[in-house]
């Protein structure tokens, strides 16, 4: 059992500065009634805290860790860059290089425009949207988290329903009702909504795998149902890949369910875990964007050449790899071994999983909306979570962010984690 002195001591010193002692809101774990842990180092698969605990990292910093925590071709090439300057407010040409192998991934962006968070990607995402279109109305589904940005903040998912807040003070209701959200894997409730503002509609964004809802893959059917709608009606299709891309596959999602988004938004791993975000799409509506057109977006750090640096040096590792396949079925093995043990305990527990990205809940079947995802056992996910991180365990503190696995979880990982979940459960949760 991992004794976390120094973790609890510098969490109370740092929510004498901090709002809640932390930066991003899960990160407190006030959803598992629990005690952030701080982080020193970390390598491969393992984390490491102030207190010198180890810990098998099933996070992997939201995403962007496929290859592993401090993988030497991605540290040499930050390590490269940084000799040569941290910032330069300034064209570089390795923007256009990470560019050109965004685009060789992901055939939808015929160009992209880097940004510095997921949030600033989709916020400019939907202004470009309502700038070519010039109409107003955004439709979002429930769970689905796009950032905090003003209009998207309407019945997110994450940290926002991580604690109970469907909508943020501070966002004007004259802006909020712009925004319409729908139940996400909802045909029906999608084309009530769709009639009611078609023809004011600007676009539709959705996370076509969710990972703010737990883990939820749109259904192909419900995917296509508003792709075809969206291309009739002349709005937009964006896909928020800010997590699924490059973690389910090389093309993201998009390349799954065989469907064409007019703009995708990316994040993170395109950064190599340094801050990061992008939004491309058709060229048309891209070309819209300052200095070519009317819609103002801007960022002095934009195509920083340290995260840039990072993010090429891990796309070519994946595009020479291309670890998706043996991916999933790490993640696959253990989350069926996981439901044989609690099903010995008759526990329900249903799983899914995707590439490198995975979940599951304590339910009997898996959910496919934000409220079937409320509704799973909430007092036996918090009990299991808390013994695995104190047992060095590292899965997400809330069941409503999804999992990650790299490449350098072995079977040695698996099996520990499973001895882990295994002792848990002698001791009941």
């Amino acid at each position: 059992m991992n004794k976390i002195d120094k973790s609890l001591k510098l969490f109370k010193e740092a929510k004498l500065h901090i709002p809640g002692g932390v930066n991003s809101p899960v990160r407190a774990f006030k959803n598992i009634n629990g005690n952030p842990i701080f982080f020193k180092k970390a390598k491969g698969s393992k984390l490491f805290d102030e207190d010198n605990n180890e810990y098998i990292d099933y996070i992997g910093s939201w995403g962007p860790m496929i290859m592993g925590h401090s993988h030497p071709k991605i540290i040499k090439a930050i390590s490269k860059q940084v000799k040569l300057g941290t910032s330069y407010g300034a064209p570089t040409s390795i923007e256009s290089k990470t560019a050109e192998l965004i685009k060789k991934c992901i055939p939808s962006i015929e160009k992209i425009r880097m940004v510095n968070s997921g949030t600033e990607a989709t916020m400019s995402a939907i202004r470009l949207a309502r700038g070519f279109t010039k109409k107003n109305k955004i439709i979002k589904f429930d769970g689905c988290y796009h950032g905090h940005a003003d209009s998207l903040l309407i019945k997110a998912g994450s940290g926002v329903s991580t604690f109970g807040l469907p909508d943020s003070p501070g966002v004007p209701p004259q802006l909020a009702k712009e925004t319409l959200s729908c139940e996400f894997n909802n045909s029906k409730d999608f084309l009530k909504i769709f009639e009611k503002v078609k023809n004011d509609l600007a676009a539709v964004i959705i996370e076509p795998i969710a990972g703010n809802m737990g883990f939820i893959p749109g259904e192909p059917s419900f995917l296509k149902l508003i792709r075809k709608k969206t291309a009739q009606n002349k709005s937009l299709l964006i896909f928020d890949e800010v997590m699924s891309g490059f973690r389910v596959s090389l093309g993201g999602a998009q390349e799954i369910y065989k469907i064409k988004p007019d703009l995708t938004t990316l994040g993170k791993i395109i950064g190599g875990g340094l801050p990061v975000g992008a939004f491309g799409g058709r060229k048309d509506i891209m070309d819209c964007l300052a200095p070519n057109g009317p819609v103002y977006q801007a960022g002095t750090l934009s195509g920083n050449p340290l995260a840039m640096a990072a993010g090429s040096a891990l796309i070519k590792l994946l595009i020479k790899d291309n670890p998706y396949e043996s991916l999933e079925a790490k993640s696959k093995s253990m989350l069926e071994k996981m439901k044989g043990l609690f099903l010995e305990k008759n526990i329900h527990l249903s799983t899914n999983q995707i590439g490198g990205m995975f979940g599951f809940f304590f339910s009997k079947k898996l959910p496919k909306n934000l409220n079937e995802v409320i509704n799973t056992n909430d007092q036996q996910f918090k009990s299991f979570i808390n013994e695995c991180i104190k047992n060095g365990i590292y899965f997400a503190p809330s069941k409503f962010e999804a999992g990650f696995i790299s490449t350098k979880h072995t079977n040695r990982e698996i099996n520990n984690t499973i001895s882990v979940i295994k002792n848990i459960l002698k001791k009941g949760i």
